[in-house]
């Protein structure tokens, strides 16, 4: 550990202290906890610890936060130390990442702070992944962020943010999987919503997805819907962009009939893992497919 990090400030998916959702957020504790059994890419969190060091709300005492926007000198190397690392399991000097915000009462049973806290996609290099962070810390304040939390009935000032800073999966398609039916609460049946690109044009509702419905005890096809899918998000140099679909390809199914039993078989497989219907993200890449987030369904009609 870096002298004067706050105990611990960074921590590795798959590693004991990285399945406590009070150290790493409900987001990064799920991944975690799931890490061993499925595909998901290799990152590290800087814990809540690390977020209550933190000095980025125009009250900076330390002149060293200060100049790294918010990070103290110890976390900003213990930062630096494990991207470093991160690049070594990639083999690359400098690996693309998500970073992503992963809040302590987020992702849970009552409350998914879905879309409340921020998310950078494609960052590389130390410098930017630092700024990516702090953005995320900052993003716990947002007017938005508050005002989901009184909502949800929890204390606007007692929110803890950990950041979870992953291996960027290039996206060749994406997925989002309900283990049961989020609009009629039918536990009989799975829903799969897939786009071309990276998963952001369907978390951000930019686009129209092809959309699945199928049967749970056989993973039958009940229904599906192939969009005209016009828009696309990729990676650009430091970040995302969302562009035209290739013509040929925006009639195109984005799942193959293997692909689909396959997605249906990984929302069961989450589903009887977390004990509870799951929202999941998940992307295939070069035939891959990577599981991304996982949480319980809030909201069901029928619990």
């Amino acid at each position: 550990m870096t002298e004067g990090c706050p105990n611990p400030a960074i921590c590795w998916l798959g590693q004991a202290e990285c399945h406590d959702s009070a150290l790493v957020g409900g987001k990064a504790a799920h991944l975690s906890q799931l890490s061993a059994a499925f595909r998901v890419p290799p990152g590290f969190c800087l814990t809540t610890a690390a977020f209550d060091h933190a000095t980025f709300d125009g009250q900076v005492e330390d002149v060293a936060a200060q100049s790294r926007g918010g990070l103290t000198d110890a976390v900003y190397e213990a930062l630096v130390q494990a991207y470093v690392q991160l690049g070594e399991r990639c083999g690359q000097v400098a690996p693309p990442v998500a970073v992503r915000s992963s809040a302590v009462d987020e992702d849970g049973i009552s409350a998914s702070f879905a879309g409340q806290h921020e998310t950078l996609l494609n960052i590389a290099g130390v410098e930017a992944v630092a700024q990516a962070v702090v953005q995320c810390w900052r993003s716990a304040r947002s007017v938005r962020a508050q005002a989901y939390r009184r909502q949800q009935g929890l204390a606007p000032d007692m929110v803890r943010l950990a950041v979870l800073v992953q291996q960027l999966v290039a996206a060749d398609s994406s997925a989002v999987l309900f283990s049961a039916n989020p609009i009629t609460g039918n536990r009989g049946e799975l829903v799969i919503n897939a786009s071309w690109g990276l998963g952001e044009s369907i978390v951000g509702g930019t686009i129209t997805p092809d959309t699945y419905v199928l049967r749970a005890a056989d993973l039958t096809v009940i229904s599906q819907h192939i969009a005209e899918k016009h828009r696309m998000t990729v990676p650009v140099a430091g970040g995302t962009r969302e562009v035209d679909v290739p013509r040929f390809l925006r009639p195109r199914p984005v799942l193959s009939d293997d692909q689909i039993v396959e997605l249906g078989r990984l929302a069961l497989a989450l589903e009887a893992v977390m004990g509870r219907p799951v929202d999941v993200e998940c992307a295939y890449a070069a035939g891959c497919l990577y599981l991304l987030q996982c949480r319980p369904i809030t909201g069901l009609l029928r619990e």
